[in-house]
């Protein structure tokens, strides 16, 4: 609706704290088509009524918000701006403060993304194209109200991977993944595998376990930035591995908290932490999955595969999860398995991502110690693909992409323009 500046119970021009109560729920600024179908599908369920959708871009909307109240939610469109961030920087000078921004455009870059939402404060970014899935998944909570747990994907990004059951290669996933970030996208990681009796992490990358991971899972007063670097072991370029191999006659006494403070630790060393947690219900599993910023779940195309994950995603609706956990279809076309409609079919969601049934490729690269996503590959483009999905933007895969669009530093440096804690 639009904002005619008169109050509909009584005709009147209104108090400034009584047009606050009547503030449009969203309005958006897009400059094609396609995004404003996608927005008003994909945000169909949380405004039933509809949105407001103007055309335009960024400048539109400082135009119009210098003019009227601002809405709970605005979107604008950076598509094709020369200065991007000085154009947001303009726009958080006539929005009102408690705003909460949401940002579109058609630059894919980690940098890019880190500086609008935590440089500038906008609540999250997406690339085009959009799909209605993605705006429902990333824009939808924030619309309805739902605040999301400020997730920097440069600064100690926590990502599990749990496998629907034993065997369908979450820690290959897991590994490869590690990899990914570090040796392709440039981005210091941390492979953790809480498995201190039986997890194969340390092993497919041809690293020896250490002791360091079950003295900070006993002991957590102990951890600090030296602990958690001594304790890791290199395995690749910028990727290192945490891990150990205890007794099986041997109990761990897990301390409760440990978790999270060995992960406040490892953020301030590594961009992102990928951790390999089987689902058992044993605290320190627990403690991964209610902190992570994303959950990644695996499964193959069996029948067992459909029920246990099923199970597993109505268990993360119980964890208060800042978003929707990631499906993987791992060995896509595997013989005898089911296909990917009769998949989704049976979950009655859809699958995130697909990995091809490559059981020679992946079973040369273990047993030579190397991991199976830096060769060129369908493997490859299924883990690149995963790394788009649970880093919320795509990730640089060489050199020569160009550098994010900066702005002056000087005013705002330590603050952010949209504010965050709302």
């Amino acid at each position: 609706m639009p904002d005619t500046g008169v109050l509909p119970e009584t005709g009147e021009a209104p108090r400034e704290d009584s047009r606050r109560l009547v503030r449009a729920a969203l309005i958006a600024f897009v400059t094609d088509s396609a995004s404003q179908k996608a927005l008003s599908d994909g945000l169909a369920d949380v405004l039933p009524n509809g949105l407001d959708i103007r055309h335009g871009g960024v400048h539109a909307a400082i135009a119009a918000m210098q003019k009227q109240t601002s809405p709970r939610v605005l979107l604008v469109d950076i598509t094709g701006e020369d200065q991007p961030l000085s154009a947001l920087t303009e726009l958080s000078y006539v929005v009102e403060p408690d705003v909460a921004v949401l940002v579109i455009g058609d630059v894919d870059q980690v940098d890019f993304y880190r500086e609008i939402t935590h440089g500038l404060g906008a609540q999250d970014y997406l690339t085009k194209p959009l799909t209605n899935d993605k705006v429902a998944r990333y824009f939808g909570p924030l619309v309805a109200g739902h605040s999301r747990r400020s997730v920097d994907v440069q600064i100690g990004s926590l990502v599990t991977i749990t496998g629907a059951r034993g065997g369908v290669g979450a820690t290959t996933l897991a590994v490869n993944l590690a990899g990914y970030f570090g040796v392709s996208a440039r981005r210091h990681t941390i492979l953790l595998d809480p498995d201190l009796y039986l997890g194969d992490a340390a092993f497919l990358l041809n690293v020896a376990p250490g002791p360091g991971l079950r003295m900070a899972m006993e002991t957590p007063e102990r951890i600090d930035g030296l602990l958690a670097e001594r304790a890791a072991q290199p395995a690749a370029e910028r990727v290192h591995i945490l891990s150990g191999e205890e007794s099986l006659t041997n109990p761990l006494a897990y301390t409760p908290g440990s978790m999270e403070s060995l992960l406040t630790s490892l953020r301030h060393r590594y961009s992102f932490i990928v951790a390999d947690v089987p689902f058992r219900q044993a605290p320190e599993y627990m403690d991964l999955l209610r902190l992570t910023q994303q959950q990644v779940f695996v499964m193959t195309p069996t029948l067992t595969c459909v029920r246990a994950t099923l199970r597993l995603l109505s268990l993360a609706a119980t964890l208060g999860q800042p978003s929707h956990p990631v499906i993987v279809l791992n060995r896509l076309g595997y013989p005898g398995g089911l296909t990917r409609r009769q998949i989704e079919d049976a979950l009655a969601v859809k699958v995130d991502v697909t990995v091809q049934d490559l059981p020679r490729n992946v079973l040369e690269a273990a047993t030579m110690g190397e991991l199976a996503a830096l060769r060129n590959g369908r493997f490859r483009d299924g883990i690149t693909e995963l790394a788009r999905r649970v880093a919320f933007v795509g990730l640089l895969d060489s050199t020569n992409a160009p550098e994010p669009t900066r702005i002056a530093q000087d005013g705002w440096r330590g603050w952010r323009l949209f504010r965050r804690d709302r």
